[in-house]
């Protein structure tokens, strides 16, 4: 890579952010309220110089809406320009802890829980609303305890079996044509030695 493209990548700033949802009645989603413009945006910042995004995404979050969460699966990115650099946000699935758990960092003047559909309208921009949008549902669907996947193991292990038995199938159909190729060279032997 040329300087040029070094001096480029240098130029990207890098952030992590959370859909960050909390689980009731109906599953609800924090929107945060910066200070600086009172614009409404989802929970996200700047990553630290090495810091890995999950972990720069779970800090912010925490940061910006007080709660601790639990970072669960990837959902996506969304890049756009800032003050003429561009500018790369991941996001990821959090479960948030029903009560706060710190006071919300100074850059934060409100945090909002609200439904999924009143998450997108109360967005300022509108590349997030149509990434919440987008992602929205997948990240409020509930999620099926772990116990329920073992529930399918009954169904791999037939699985399993039938493939089991199949080549077993597949050795002795091999095995019988071998033999009866055997018996055909023996009565053919026996013919022309009789």
């Amino acid at each position: 890579m040329d300087n040029a493209g070094l001096n480029v990548a240098s130029k990207t700033i890098l952030a992590g952010g959370g859909i960050v949802v909390r689980n009731g009645a109906r599953p609800l989603v924090a929107v945060v309220q910066r200070s600086k413009d009172d614009r409404w945006v989802l929970p996200r910042g700047k990553l630290k110089p090495a810091e890995r995004p999950i972990k720069g995404a779970e800090r912010e979050v925490v940061e910006e809406t007080g709660h601790r969460v639990r970072v669960r699966e990837f959902l996506g990115a969304i890049t756009y320009r800032a003050r003429g650099r561009s500018k790369v946000v991941q996001f990821w699935r959090m479960q948030a802890q029903a009560r706060p758990s710190y006071e919300l960092m100074r850059d934060i003047s409100a945090v909002e829980w609200l439904t999924l559909a009143a998450a997108v309208r109360k967005l300022s921009y509108p590349l997030e609303k149509l990434f919440l949008r987008t992602v929205g549902r997948r990240a409020i669907a509930r999620r099926k305890p772990r116990a329920a996947k073992a529930k399918t193991m009954p169904g791999r292990k037939r699985r399993a079996t039938r493939k089991a038995k199949k080549q077993s199938k597949r050795k002795k159909s091999k095995a019988s044509a071998r033999a009866d190729r055997r018996n055909v060279l023996q009565r053919m032997l026996g013919k022309l030695g009789g």
